[in-house]
């Protein structure tokens, strides 16, 4: 299994990134997907999980209504869209198999920073 994401970067409270992962190595297309996120000196903390066929997300609470999860099976890639951000949505976020799996890894993730 090998996961690259990519798309982080400072962003400003309610702006906007879009986050990427690449998956390699496993049958994409017929996996859940989530992305995990950790901010420092806290555990790794769920945001959200997509099905197979990419018509199912869940969302956790906190990022409800701001963040959307969507895939691209032909080009085994995973995508967060994340709007209105917060200075909390701080973190290094990771792609992950599974299904409201709250393990980061095994990709670095990318660095998100949301400060004025």
């Amino acid at each position: 299994v090998q996961l690259v994401e990519s798309g982080g970067g400072l962003a400003q409270p309610g702006g906007s990134l879009r986050l990427s992962c690449a998956a390699s190595g496993f049958n994409f297309g017929i996996s859940s997907m989530s992305w995990v996120r950790q901010a420092p000196g806290k555990g790794p903390e769920w945001v959200s999980s997509i099905n197979p066929g990419g018509d199912v997300q869940v969302y956790d609470d906190s990022v409800k209504g701001r963040f959307t999860c969507s895939r691209d099976n032909a080009k085994n890639t995973l995508y967060l869209q994340m709007n209105n951000l917060k200075p909390e949505d701080s973190a290094v976020y990771f792609c992950a198999k599974g299904w409201r799996t709250d393990s980061a890894g095994p990709g670095r993730g990318t660095q998100v920073t949301v400060s004025s």
